[in-house]
Formats: structure tokens, C-alpha cells, sequence
């Protein structure tokens, strides 16, 4: 199969064996995400022949492809966050899977236009967290990255600012958003981001 471009992708290690799930782009620029594994995570990949997860052409939510996977471990299942593209532009949308061989989609979670997104890996007094970005849709507007809480991973509120992008010359003064999902340390939760300077 020739594509234009395969990067972005979300990792996880399963069982000792570290998975990829990367964003492809085809010849006609709608993307899907597809598995790759390698025992090392180095060399010697086996890329999965079908792709996990292919955009539903015929709704409205990924009518221009899906792209950019975050996965989560919550015990012996998966949590996939990636963004799928509408007419309106980026959501964020939610599946799982157990094996990434098949896939269950649970549907949009944050509405357009909004995309960066992950989940904690567990839940803070009952309640899940999921990181994202919406995006700035006005030049002068400046895109932070926000948290926001739900019960059961489909409905969300108390949404607000966890990181603003900076004001001023900084690198990261016009918009930011998550890299990898949160990671625990030692020292508390760490957040790597991206950012970008007009």
C-alpha cells in the first residue's frame, strides 16, 4: 500500500512487547491508525496488515480522518483518546481494546474544535481526567491546554485551564498542547507539551 506519511504515534508496552499505534495518511490525506509492535521497541517491527481504527467516512465526526492516538492503561484494557476530523474541524473521540486487534469506539467526548487529549490513568476521588486542547480559531487567540473532569468517561464538565500559554516573545506564547499522556513520578505528575510562537 502506498501512503504519504506514517508518524504521530501513541505507545504502549503490552505484555514486555512495545506497540505503536500510528497515524497513516493515505495517498487521498485521510488518515487512520494502525498497530505496529516490536519486541524492543527498537527494530523489528511487524506492522498489523488491517488498521485498528478507520475513520467512519459516513458520520459527521470523522468525515476527514482520525489521527493522533493517546493510550491509556486502566488495568487489562486500553483507552484510546485520538482526534477525528469533522466539517467543523478536530474533535476528541474515545475507544478501547483489550488486545489491539479489535477495537470498540465509545463515541465523541469534547466537541469541535478541540484536540491534544488524554486521559490519567486512574481517577482522582471517583472521577475521571482527561487533558486536551481547544484549538484557537482567531489569529489573536491564544490555545491553552484545559483539564476536564467526568463519572463515567462520557459525560464532562468543571472544565479549566491546567496550563495557559504564555503571554509575551516565549516559545510556547500563542498555543500549547499535551505530548504523551501524564506520567507519574516520584516527584508528582509530569506533563510534556508542545508549543508554538506567532
Amino acid at each position: 500500500i502506498t501512503v504519504n506519511a506514517v508518524f504521530n504515534p501513541g505507545a504502549v508496552a503490552v505484555d514486555g512487547t512495545t506497540v505503536l499505534l500510528v497515524r497513516v495518511e493515505d495517498r487521498t490525506g485521510i488518515s487512520h491508525l494502525t498497530v505496529a509492535r516490536s519486541a524492543d521497541g527498537l527494530k523489528g517491527w511487524e506492522v498489523q496488515r488491517a488498521p485498528l481504527l478507520v475513520p467512519d467516512l459516513g458520520t459527521h465526526k470523522e468525515r476527514f480522518g482520525v489521527e493522533d492516538a493517546r493510550i491509556t492503561q486502566i488495568d487489562d484494557r486500553y483507552l484510546i483518546v485520538y482526534t477525528g476530523y469533522s466539517r467543523d474541524g478536530p474533535l476528541v473521540c474515545l475507544a478501547d481494546t483489550t488486545d489491539f486487534r479489535t477495537v470498540r469506539r465509545r463515541g465523541v467526548i469534547m466537541p469541535p474544535e478541540d484536540k491534544d487529549a488524554a486521559l490519567f490513568p486512574h481517577t482522582f476521588d471517583g472521577r475521571w481526567a482527561l487533558i486536551h486542547r481547544p484549538v484557537a480559531t482567531q489569529p489573536t487567540q491564544t490555545a491553552h491546554i484545559w483539564i476536564s473532569w467526568s463519572p463515567d468517561l462520557h459525560y464532562w464538565g468543571d472544565h479549566a485551564v491546567l496550563l495557559p500559554a504564555r503571554e509575551g516573545a516565549w516559545w510556547d506564547a500563542h498555543k500549547v498542547g499535551l505530548c504523551p499522556p501524564p506520567l507519574l513520578t516520584e516527584r508528582g505528575w509530569l506533563l510534556l507539551y508542545h508549543g508554538v510562537y506567532d
